[in-house]
């Protein structure tokens, strides 16, 4: 019963996923064709000094009136992007099968969840399928995400399945921005030495900012991903206008 209950979260977590998928697909379109055309209009002008004051007044009229320029939000920008629904969850939390860890990496996946971005998380603990093989649904779940959060503590270090996970992670991209390692109740001559070239969140003396610069990390590569998406479309546009012209 409880694999047949495992599955059934599964497929019921998927289904939401392929609607909520389909809807940003649907609006990212529109969303990054406004990025790309606000982006244009805020190129430098080379017109006149008359004209420099026209819009001066312009804006100034605007701004009376309480408008302000569009411009798309930084969460929209990185909830709509078509290359953030390409994977079912934006980050992965490893954790230690301790109760004290677990219980933490609950409250930060509360925190990422509830967020303004409504970050799509993976926790091992919760989402994870009941009678899986443990590496295959790893591996899977770290294929299908776009960050990965390794929570380290004295219990992690000690697990031969969070050392696995660690260095997974490590090999599948080294020095990639989507690993984000968070320290507790763990000292510096502790820190692993394979990760001794990233910066750590400590989440031992205030979890919440530790929890918010987690939050930054995630989004700030998603909006990395945007703006490929954006160059990527801006290039193919300039190499079409090439070949036609």
């Amino acid at each position: 019963m409880t694999i047949m209950h495992g599955w059934f979260q599964k497929l019921l977590k998927t289904r939401v996923y392929l609607s909520k998928q389909q809807e940003a697909k649907d609006s990212a379109s529109s969303t990054a064709s406004s990025s790309l055309s606000s982006s244009s209009s805020s190129l430098p002008s080379s017109s006149s000094s008359s004209s420099s004051s026209s819009s001066s007044s312009s804006s100034s009229s605007s701004s009376s009136s309480g408008r302000t320029p569009s411009k798309p939000p930084r969460l929209q920008i990185a909830q709509s992007s078509e290359m953030r629904w390409t994977k079912e969850y934006d980050v992965l939390v490893c954790h230690s099968g301790a109760n004290s860890d677990i219980e933490e990496a609950k409250r930060l996946v509360s925190f990422l969840e509830d967020s303004p971005c409504s970050l799509r998380c993976f926790l091992w603990q919760r989402d994870a399928c009941p009678g899986g093989a443990i590496f295959t649904e790893f591996c899977q779940a770290m294929e299908n995400s776009h960050s990965l959060a390794l929570l380290i503590t004295p219990n992690f270090l000690q697990e031969d399945l969070c050392r696995y996970m660690m260095n997974q992670v490590l090999t599948d991209r080294p020095m990639s921005k989507r690993i984000i390692p968070m320290i507790q109740n763990l000292s510096y001559s502790q820190y692993p030495q394979e990760l001794k070239f990233y910066y750590y969140t400590d989440l031992s003396k205030n979890p919440d900012h530790g929890y918010a610069h987690v939050n930054n990390a995630v989004v700030n590569y998603l909006e990395d991903l945007v703006k490929r998406e954006m160059t990527l479309a801006c290039s193919m546009n300039d190499s079409s206008g090439g070949l036609n012209g």
